[in-house]
């Protein structure tokens, strides 16, 4: 610790750290530009200027960049020096230049760090009266917008898009006051983390182009924390909302979660919740039989819906329901108690529940911990076993990559070099890096930076995992018939794993394949047994709550179905789950036709809602509360953005969990009564004694600061009370919230002086940028105030490591004459049920191809973008070839979760399949 004294009064800062970053930890306002607190310092803007003196004697002391500027000891600055402050206003005159007049309409507006800079700084005068310099804009995909003329030249986008993120295809052109950022040539930024740039920027260079085509000033949207859905790493954010649809989404700052930065999918996959097509009131289906098409379908109201489906539900002789894990903990929950813990189906397939229950084991007694995103950042060596992170759960991948580049922060710690200047580490650094060790079936785009990587099939991956295993610990199981390159790598790995002071393994559900998960325990275990008490064990789930389901508990989908098949239950109730994305549509088909009543509740028209007799309309994210739990454990509170019913009165949108209460209580002929989430949450608590913390963490409906629930609305939210002009003059009250801390209006506490973990937007006096979110921190880039959001329900490992080694080693994967396994790979756009009915996302995603090696299509006679038939079961789809020397011979690829519009689900595991050139297209296959 350090004392400095700052214009006059003394405070105790870190002396790791810089001027900047200490005084703006303690509250103080300096404007900055190219420092962000994610990317450290470069010195490029000069608008940090302070004066700094030499002792208490010195009078004229000298002006210093306070991001390069590192704490001393009993160091003398002084923030509101005349000098400082003309420094300041004059670096900002010259940045504004040749930016144009355009705040009035630039979409950056209200939400702009620059236009805070400029007020900070008191520059309001412009005196440049010449030409402007003025560029030519881009088109860079349907994720961000491109203004180049307002661009002040802070680097902040290309050190975020290629030293922080790896990004190629975005970079700095031209020279002097003529630089230019963007790509060679038009096109799509590729970059998974692209829309980054839209909060990065603290101009309105980059905008997010999916808010543009329905654009609102931040100030007039409504906000919530919420928690994003599309994969099951947890990040947190804050939708925003206007007239009934979410208009955009930004980052919300976690300090162990996602902290400053969003993947594309969870900051674009929206627009599933603004679709016109979805159902909003309850639909009776009227059909002969189950898989005819509806004759006819009525639309009914709440009451006559609760009403007809309980008759339905009642002649059934059994119930049975079946939950989903994109459906948060308390609708599942409310479920169960429906229909009964006996009678309750996850709603996964058998042989991904087995492999859930088996990653939850292993999260529990492996002997290493389960690290936060933020944790994973600091490991010093990582072993990926058949995980494509980029695909599968891309903000992972973005903390594995700042893992590989801490290297760069020792070697310049061993030198002096403090972490946060940024460019003498990265110098330092050159192509030194933290040893990452990927064993895909496939190339990655993390491939670049790996140490060693291994293309090969899964239980190949997994025998190479065993092995590790055994070379960290010699008690655990060997593995016979490695070749010696494979050997070499062995112990390469368990080399760098040892030496490794935070070594982290990774595996998941990529690849379908247990054998893979148990390779990881294993390696886990070993690491555990040799005393490294730092290691990690991250183990990835495909959806939003398929961790929290799994602690949950209940049988599989295939369970449910065969009790439909066999005549056991005749009754389903299915919440918020296409079953034809899980299964095969023919034993989907065959099963539902037994049901005599068919319930559904979702928000999406799926294959499932068309077979249903009653649909129930379900809120999606943005109009429910819930709650989630990631890949890391973590539970977290997502809250209800807006209520649906106000500004569309038509709508009969009601939470799942609502449904559900109200369904069991028409069933039992109870009267209706009201329940509160705070409750349920409770019910929750008391079903799993890992869930007993849950009520504790989050705050109680009744939570207030200073008397007043939270505001949901920025102060300054216009057209509070004309919001349904549109529909009537009288202006009904706004939604009063019951089961949330927050209020439906700008009526509220929406200031940072007070600590608190749900923040739904940051906002501070003179802060109205994402930067904002330095006024809610402990320290710049630490945690929240009061604690970072969420509580997590498994955290440390057994101490004990004495369970035994799986030894269940597979065979060497062979090559079979005429047949190839079939694999399904990750898609990153494209891959979840929900984010893939946006078009943005749509935008995005690769066409359904069917990938296969060189030789193995040579041998064929195939040739790239040939039509090829790939037959699997009683499943027979043509797809073009897709052609690759990456993938081993004798495996086949399709992508994952794309081709379920088509075909339905892929096989549930891995197996083996004839595949042939499809001479003619018409052949009866599905085509793509």
């Amino acid at each position: 610790m350090a004392t400095i004294h700052v214009d006059g009064n003394d405070y105790e800062v870190e002396d790791s750290d810089n001027l900047l970053h200490a005084c703006l930890s303690l509250g103080l306002d300096i404007p900055y530009f190219c420092w962000h607190p994610a990317m450290g310092s470069v010195g490029a803007c000069r608008q940090c200027a302070v004066k700094q003196y030499k002792d208490a004697d010195d009078t004229r002391g000298m002006l210093v960049m306070s991001c390069m500027a590192p704490v001393k000891d009993d160091a003398y600055i002084s923030i509101d020096d005349d000098e400082a402050k003309a420094f300041r206003e004059t670096v900002i005159e010259w940045l504004m230049v040749n930016h144009p007049h355009d705040c009035p309409v630039c979409e950056e507006g209200g939400h702009c760090h620059l236009q805070d800079m400029t007020v900070m700084t008191g520059h309001d005068r412009r005196r440049y009266r010449f030409k402007k310099r003025t560029h030519r804009n881009q088109y860079l995909g349907p994720f961000v917008a491109h203004e180049m003329n307002r661009c002040i030249t802070c680097y902040r986008c290309v050190r975020f898009y290629q030293d922080y993120a790896g990004g190629e295809d975005l970079g700095a052109f031209g020279a002097h006051d003529n630089v230019y950022f963007g790509r060679y040539e038009e096109g799509t930024l590729e970059s998974e983390f692209s829309g980054n740039l839209t909060e990065v920027c603290p101009t309105g260079v980059f905008t997010d182009q999916t808010h543009s085509d329905h654009y609102t000033r931040k100030w007039d949207l409504q906000f919530a924390p919420s928690i994003c859905h599309q994969c099951a790493s947890g990040c947190n954010i804050s939708p925003g909302e206007r007239y009934g649809d979410i208009r955009r989404i930004e980052n919300r700052y976690n300090g162990d979660v996602n902290r400053y930065f969003l993947c594309d999918r969870g900051r674009f996959g929206y627009g599933y919740v603004n679709r016109k097509d979805r159902p909003t009131r309850p639909e009776l289906f009227q059909r002969s039989q189950r898989g005819d098409a509806a004759q006819g379908v009525t639309l009914m109201e709440i009451d006559e819906a609760l009403d007809r489906a309980a008759d339905a539900l009642r002649g059934a002789k059994r119930l049975i329901g079946i939950g989903s894990p994109r459906a948060s903990l308390e609708s599942n929950h409310r479920l169960r108690e429906l229909v009964g813990a006996e009678c309750f189906s996850t709603g996964i397939e058998a042989g991904e529940l087995e492999r859930l229950q088996r990653m939850q084991a292993l999260n529990r007694d492996s002997g290493v911990a389960t690290p936060s995103l933020r944790e994973i950042e600091a490991c010093d060596a990582v072993l990926v076993l058949g995980e494509d992170l980029l695909q599968s759960a891309a903000r992972l991948a973005l903390s594995v990559r700042q893992a590989v580049r801490g290297k760069g922060v020792e070697l310049g710690a061993e030198r002096g070099i403090p972490e946060w200047n940024a460019e003498a580490v990265k110098t330092i650094a050159q192509d030194a890096a933290h040893p990452l060790f990927l064993a895909t079936p496939e190339a990655t785009k993390l491939d670049a930076i790996a140490t060693r990587t291994r293309r090969a099939a899964p239980d190949d991956i997994a025998r190479l995992g065993f092995a590790v295993a055994h070379a960290l610990d010699p008690t655990a199981p060997a593995v016979e018939g490695l070749d010696d390159a494979t050997q070499a790598l062995v112990g390469e790995i368990a080399d760098a794993l040892l030496a490794a002071e935070r070594p982290l393994v990774i595996a998941g559900e990529a690849l379908a394949s247990l054998a893979v998960i148990e390779a990881a325990g294993n390696v886990a275990r070993a690491l555990a047994r040799r005393q490294k008490a730092g290691a990690g064990l991250t183990l990835v789930r495909r959806e939003a709550n398929s961790v929290g389901l799994g602690l949950l508990g209940g049988e599989s989908l295939d369970w449910a179905l065969a009790q439909l098949e066999q005549g056991d239950a005749d009754g389903v109730v299915i919440l918020e789950n296409d079953l034809y994305a899980r299964l095969p549509a023919a034993r989907i088909d065959a099963a539902l036709s037994r049901a005599s009543a068919l319930v559904v509740i979702d928000h999406q028209r799926t294959a499932t809602w068309e077979q249903a007799d009653i649909g129930l309309p379900a809120g999606t994210f943005a109009e429910s509360d819930g709650t989630l739990v990631s890949l890391e454990g973590r539970a977290q509170r997502f809250y209800q953005v807006f209520d649906p019913s106000y500004l569309r009165p038509d709508t009969r949108i009601r939470e799942s969990w609502r449904w559900l209460h109200a369904l069991q209580a028409t069933l039992e002929r109870q009267p209706m009564t009201t329940v509160l989430f705070d409750d349920l949450t409770e019910a929750v608590a008391g079903a799993a004694a890992v869930f007993a913390p849950l009520h504790h963490a989050m705050p109680e409906a009744q939570f207030r600061i200073h008397g007043l629930k939270l505001a949901r609305e920025p102060h300054r939210y216009s057209g509070r009370t004309a919001m349904r002009a549109n529909l009537d003059v009288n202006e009904p009250r706004a939604p009063v919230d019951l089961d949330t801390p927050f209020a439906f209006s700008m009526e509220g506490y929406a200031g940072y002086r007070e600590p608190r973990r749900e923040v739904p937007f940051a906002w501070a006096p003179g802060w109205n940028s994402p930067q904002a979110w330095n006024k809610f921190q402990d320290e710049i880039g630490g945690h929240l105030r009061a604690g970072d959001p969420g509580i997590r329900l498994f955290r440390d490992a057994d101490a004990t490591v004495e369970a035994s080694y799986c030894d269940a080693i597979p065979e060497a994967f062979a090559v079979r004459d005429g047949e190839w396994q079939m694999i399904a790979l990750p898609q990153l756009f494209g891959g979840d049920e929900t984010s893939r009915r946006a078009e943005p996302i749509q935008a995005r995603m690769a066409p359904p191809a069917v990938t296969l090696n060189d030789a193995d299509a040579e041998a064929l006679g195939i040739a790239a973008d040939d039509p090829v038939a790939v037959s699997f079961g009683d499943t027979r789809i043509t797809l073009p070839a897709r052609l690759g020397r990456d993938l081993p011979r004798g495996l086949v690829a399709l992508p994952q979760g794309t081709l379920a519009p088509l075909v339905g689900a892929l096989p549930a595991t891995l197996g083996w399949g004839r595949v042939a050139l499809d001479t003619a297209a018409a052949d009866g296959g599905a085509q793509a």
